[in-house]
């Protein structure tokens, strides 16, 4: 089995083709995490299911990240290590200049984005 059926194992979309189409998806962007979506999936056609997959209203940002939070806890437990890090760190994202509703304000008033806190767990021996 490999990393992303296991983080994908517990993830129910009400429809098995989802599933399968959930997990082609993260492994195209595993082999290419610095590509855009038409890049990491190589073929218009594989680009266009993916773009469907993401408009689906079955598809859920929480339906997707439940999975993945129910494979990181369960390795959590797995553990001998008592101690987890959490390295985190802050980034913006500058929307300034794109029509786009719901962002908030960053450095100043007029600049508008998001932060993102990315956080990678691991042990102290360096296991994620």
């Amino acid at each position: 089995m490999n990393w992303s059926s296991t983080e994908l194992n517990d993830l129910d979309l009400g429809d098995n083709r989802l599933e399968v189409r959930a997990a082609a998806i993260l492994n195209a962007m595993l082999r290419a995490p610095q590509s855009s979506i038409p890049k990491a999936c190589r073929s218009w056609s594989s680009t266009l299911a993916t773009y469907r997959f993401f408009w689906n209203e079955a598809v859920s940002h929480e339906a997707l990240m439940a999975s993945h939070f129910e494979a990181t806890e369960c390795r959590i437990r797995q553990q001998d290590s008592k101690i987890i890090l959490c390295i985190q760190d802050t980034t913006e994202l500058d929307f300034n200049g794109q029509e786009t509703e719901g962002l908030g304000r960053l450095s100043y008033d007029r600049q508008r984005g998001m932060y993102l806190h990315p956080t990678l767990c691991v042990t102290p021996e360096r296991l994620p």
